[in-house]
């Protein structure tokens, strides 16, 4: 039956974003998931029912580096049509009143273009929507209130747009007209699940049912056809097992190893994709093996170049899965929602922390994820309370929105913040965290702080691609400089009510005088800065008053040689389009993977786009050479080839003790190539009928591999299996399986 949120509602991300559940302080109940079957007979319908349609030529669609992101409840921005208010196909599920906050309130896609204007003044470049697929048209009625889909999360269609936001053509007008104002659209993606389905009561809403574009495929009650888990729902979110293979809030739990769900959920995406959506939210990601994800991505992006970033849900910066979420983000090519340095800031701005245990924070996120560039930032979002809730202190949001957009990885506002927009009902917990939007004024203090860094962003490469370093620290004062190259970014903030005199302070940007890139807007000033030495210039003392936040840049001449900010995507293979940042490109030159040349699709002095050259699959460098010299190399990774995922099981694995596990590891790069160190082989698997343990990885179709399974103990002893290797040839579509017993 059904659980009441415990989760706080990560709820809105059906199609790529949060469900509406119930775990882990995020959300309750959930959105989709359930059968889908004459999907294989229809594939190509189902992939494509229009003919696809051309991307508008925005920004870097593979990076969000140089962006500032803005989330958007879709049903709680703007009310742009009134006619799809109450549509006849779902009917009764709209609250005029607004006093019901799990059903429709009017938002929709015409709203957000209606409102872009607003958007792009403040500095948005890419906005990250609800899932904007079909939800149920039935109620889920829990403790006599009716719940509908409005956060987008309780998919039965990932063909079809939800009614409620508006037809096809609606959003398509969406995506043309933020192309038109060099907004990138953000899809939600939310392949874990469909909708709440309860087995005790096969009435309850629509038992989890998905559709394929208008066709039944099945539902979670009756599934012949093996398209959903069945093993109960989630106890403990701790637990790799149930977290991957149990049912998230009673939502319906996808079986992806199923060839023909794998097959809808990834050619539905590209559909959307196909339409012109430039970016992927992926919903769920520590509930979905990281195997099938990666097959996933790869498939996605030799359709289309784009930047996919996933929730890994961390309860805490203790969180016993953080080092599995970080190998997520470092090896499946998509990209995640920074949890951690989103705790630490609201630790350190919220909750009274100080700046030190912050800049640790910094530190230690900074060496775990080998694309720190690449994490997206946050301080609040439709999951959690706002953080006016959590800290009813507009001085302290504006100098933790000045530090989101000015450290690594990429901002993410939550709509509304500009407007201070909060509810604090119940402790401000979904759904009292998506109220209606209040007001569009582009004169509040946040809305023109957002401008101010939006635009420093896009213009000095060191808020983009460059490293952090701490210049002056206490527990009331955090300076902090981003440099790439000669390029150089100055941030100083004061939380407390005392004023500081700051002496001794250095900096990297040459002598001469600075403004504050604020303008006084946080009640920054100018600094004088004077000649030193090894890139420790000193800094004229100054007072930094109570509660102030200053921003200093300097931005060099471009260089004579390349210097090489960012490669995207950084999961590729070969003839995938992959896209080159940094400065000092010049006109032409060569791109090389490795020591093998790449071909040029465009080169411009910023930006180059190549198709990715046939090489060894692997860790492998790109460089840029010009005739004015080379520049530095930036690690992606390079598959063997199309990738399936395929499930390997070895049955009466060697006896485990606490703490000991099983890895796999074999011949190719995506099986380690025999590495035996945790970080590399494949796993730890997972055991739920111990001794029998398996894992789902992603491989080269078609491609024949030799593997073995190995135990390493706590300590990090390695026990190999006895025998010749094992043998096993991938398909070469849909997914795949091998079972073996351990060899004694």
């Amino acid at each position: 039956m059904m659980r009441i949120r415990r989760r706080t509602n990560r709820n809105d991300a059906v199609a790529h974003t949060a469900p509406d559940h119930t775990v882990h302080p995020r959300s309750a109940f959930k959105r989709y998931g359930i059968k889908g079957m004459m999907f294989a007979l229809t594939a190509a319908a189902i992939a494509f029912p229009t003919a696809m349609r051309a991307d508008a030529p925005v920004t870097n669609r593979a990076s969000l580096k140089q962006d500032l992101c803005y989330q958007i409840a879709t049903d709680r921005f703007f009310d742009g049509n009134t006619s799809n208010n109450n549509p006849a196909k779902s009917p009764n599920m709209y609250d005029s009143t607004k006093s019901n906050w799990k059903l429709y309130w009017g938002g929709d896609f015409a709203g957000i273009q209606q409102k872009l204007t607003y958007l792009k003044d403040m500095g948005v470049t890419a906005i990250w929507i609800s899932p904007h697929v079909d939800n149920i048209d039935k109620t889920a009625v829990y403790g006599g209130v009716p719940n509908a889909g409005y956060h987008g999360y309780w998919t039965r269609d990932f063909m079809k747009t939800e009614e409620h936001f508006g037809t096809l053509a609606e959003f398509d007008s969406l995506i043309s007209a933020a192309h038109a104002n060099n907004i990138k659209v953000i899809m939600d993606w939310a392949p874990n699940h469909t909708s709440p389905a309860n087995p005790s009561d096969p009435t309850f809403a629509e038992k989890g049912a998905l559709y394929n574009n208008g066709t039944f495929m099945g539902d979670y009650i009756t599934d012949p056809n093996g398209y959903f888990h069945h093993n109960g729902g989630i106890t403990n979110y701790d637990d790799l097992y149930q977290s991957q293979y149990k049912n998230l809030a009673d939502l319906a739990d996808f079986e992806q190893q199923n060839a023909t769900i794998n097959t809808y959920l990834t050619d539905a995406a590209n559909y959307w994709m196909n339409r012109g959506v430039d970016g992927i939210r992926v919903d769920a990601v520590k509930h979905m093996t990281q195997g099938w994800q990666r097959a996933a991505i790869d498939k996605l992006l030799n359709n289309k170049d784009h930047f996919a970033f996933g929730e890994w849900y961390l309860g805490s910066m203790n969180d016993p899965l953080y080092d599995q979420n970080v190998r997520f983000a470092n090896d499946s090519g998509i990209s995640v929602l920074d949890f951690y340095l989103n705790i630490a800031m609201r630790n350190t701005f919220g909750s009274g922390g100080s700046f030190v245990s912050l800049d640790q924070a910094v530190d230690k996120t900074g060496v775990d994820y080998k694309y720190k560039e690449n994490l997206i930032t946050f301080i609040d979002n439709h999951d959690m309370s706002r953080f006016l809730t959590l800290q009813n202190n507009q001085t302290w949001l504006h100098q933790s929105l000045a530090f989101m957009l000015t450290t690594r990885g990429t901002p993410c506002i939550y709509y509304g913040t500009e407007q201070y927009l909060h509810n604090d009902t119940s402790g401000g917990g979904d759904p009292y965290n998506r109220p209606m939007m209040p007001g569009f004024s582009t004169t509040t203090t946040a809305y023109q702080l957002l401008n101010k860094l939006s635009t420093l962003r896009q213009s000095n490469p060191a808020l983009a691609y460059g490293s952090h370093q701490e210049r002056w620290l206490n527990n009331d004062v955090y300076i902090y400089e981003r440099k790439f190259y000669n390029d150089v970014v100055l941030v100083a903030m004061n939380k407390s009510a005392t004023n500081y005199n700051i002496t001794g302070l250095n900096t990297a940007m040459p002598a001469g005088t600075y403004s504050d890139q604020l303008t006084g807007l946080l009640g920054g000033a100018g600094i004088t800065v004077s000649s030193g030495t090894g890139g420790n210039n000193p800094v004229t003392a100054f007072n930094l008053g109570a509660g102030k936040v200053a921003v200093w840049s300097y931005k060099a001449p471009t260089p004579a040689a390349p210097q090489l900010g960012s490669v995207a995507p950084v999961l590729t293979r070969a003839g995938n389009k992959v896209t080159i940042e940094g400065q000092g490109f010049g006109t032409s030159g060569t791109v090389s993977f490795g020591t093998t040349a790449a071909t040029v699709v465009s080169w411009s002095a910023n930006r180059i786009v190549v198709n990715a050259p046939s090489v060894a699959a692997g860790d492998t460098l790109v460089k840029v050479t010009t005739s004015g010299g080379t520049s530095n190399t930036y690690t992606i990774k390079v598959l063997g080839g199309a990738q399936v995922p395929v499930t390997f099981t070895v049955n009466n694995a060697s006896p485990t003790s606490l703490g000991d596990n099983i890895y796999l590891t074999g011949s190719i790069y995506e099986l380690g190539n025999w590495s035996t160190s945790k970080t590399v082989a494949i796993g730890p698997m997972i055991a739920p009928n111990y001794p029998n343990w398996y894992t789902t990885v992603s491989v080269p179709a078609c491609a024949t591999m030799q593997f073995k399974f190995i135990k390493i103990t706590s300590g990090g002893a390695v026990t190999w299996e006895n025998g010749a290797n094992h043998s096993y040839t991938a398909p070469c579509s849909g997914t795949g399986s091998s079972t073996v017993n351990w060899q004694y």
